[in-house]
């Protein structure tokens, strides 16, 4: 149950409108944060899944707190929804600091830095989401800061500029992104703890879901439990949003318990299969495997097939369907694998080839 807010939704990286309106999308809208709030764990003890991150970042705390400092700077990279903003919260927490949250996005000038460095109180926690966002001149100033606890400010324009250092007291930055590879390497270096979050197994989401369970008093049993983690796509963000359209469909159609029946037959009803596939990634599989057999198929032709832009095949639907399995990117275009022909329960047209082999001039 541990998961992180949302970015910026303008982000023009990521399609976060199309991925928000999905029951298996990962990015929070405005219902899911304010259940995340109240579902969050507050200590690393509460917090599921993530073993040898949380182990690590126990020793980190603990040696920081023995030492009467603040923590190393802390460097959180994965995908939404596996608990970033959870775990940094978790940090301020565990070292009895308050925290500022803010986010790459919006910060693009140094000038915006440099007003929240200079209002830190000594040991707070500043979490700072999307961080391979943020602006170069911003991301510049940030380098002397976390090294040295200290930024210039430029007063004044042209010849006549000054730089005013300005003292900073000691804080720890929290980074958060979901890519890593986008961070130049004089800012990675400069985080002493750098932690990349797994997507999560059944069995720790099902950890996950009767949590919330509890929290939100629905009654669970483990078979439910188990029907939601299988659809949750390894993140528990998605799992708590099962869950609750689960609690909604059982209290209105059932006595309020949640079976393995019940999940099953209110998540039908949502349209999300038995492998957390919803109404677009069977389109985009539908449509690869019925129209083009099997591919390989260029996206944009992909994309016009299932009705939607090429940026929401590929950032929506893409991903999740390549670490399942079910489709490949080869240098030819979109290949469906067997598996995909298998989840649909249709028959080959012909045997596939994934690096995009087709016939030749003579039909063989």
């Amino acid at each position: 149950m541990n998961w992180d807010d949302t970015s910026d939704e303008t982000a023009p990286e990521r399609l976060a409108d199309p991925a928000a309106d999905r029951l298996v999308g990962s990015v929070a809208d405005g219902e899911d944060q304010a259940v995340e709030a109240a579902l969050r764990p507050k200590d690393l003890g509460e917090f599921i899944g993530q073993e040898k991150v949380r182990e690590q970042l126990d020793l980190v705390l603990r040696a920081a707190r023995a030492r009467g400092a603040t923590a190393d700077h802390v460097l959180l990279s994965g995908a939404p929804g596996l608990g970033k903003t959870t775990l940094s919260m978790i940090i301020a927490a565990e070292m009895g600091a308050p925290i500022r949250i803010t986010s790459g996005p919006a910060i693009q000038h140094a000038g915006d830095l440099a007003a929240i460095l200079s209002s830190l109180q000594e040991g707070e926690v500043l979490f700072l989401d999307e961080i391979h966002r943020m602006s170069r001149p911003a991301e510049e100033m940030l380098y002397m800061a976390m090294e040295d606890f200290r930024v210039d400010v430029i007063v004044g324009k042209g010849p006549g500029a000054t730089a005013i250092p300005l003292e900073l007291p000691p804080f720890t930055l929290v980074g958060a992104t979901t890519r890593a590879g986008l961070l130049p390497p004089p800012l990675r270096d400069r985080f002493g703890f750098t932690a990349h979050m797994e997507f999560y197994e059944p069995g720790e989401l099902q950890r996950v879901i009767h949590r919330s369970a509890d929290l939100l008093d629905v009654e669970i049993d483990p078979a439910g439990a188990a029907e939601i983690a299988g659809r949750s796509r390894g993140t528990p963000r998605i799992a708590n949003r099962l869950l609750r359209r689960v609690r909604d469909y059982a209290q209105v159609k059932a006595d309020g318990k949640v079976t393995r029946e019940i999940a099953a037959a209110a998540l039908k009803v949502y349209e999300v299969d038995e492998r957390g596939l919803d109404r677009l990634d069977r389109a985009v599989l539908e449509a690869l495997l019925k129209l083009f057999g099997g591919g390989p198929v260029g996206l944009s032709t992909l994309a016009v097939a299932v009705g939607e832009e090429r940026e929401t095949v590929e950032e929506v639907a893409e991903p999740f369907l390549v670490r399942e399995g079910l489709l490949a990117r080869t240098p030819r275009g979109r290949v469906a694998t067997p598996a995909a022909w298998t989840h649909l329960g249709l028959t080959p047209t012909r045997p596939q080839a994934l690096g995009g082999g087709q016939p030749d001039l003579f039909g063989t």
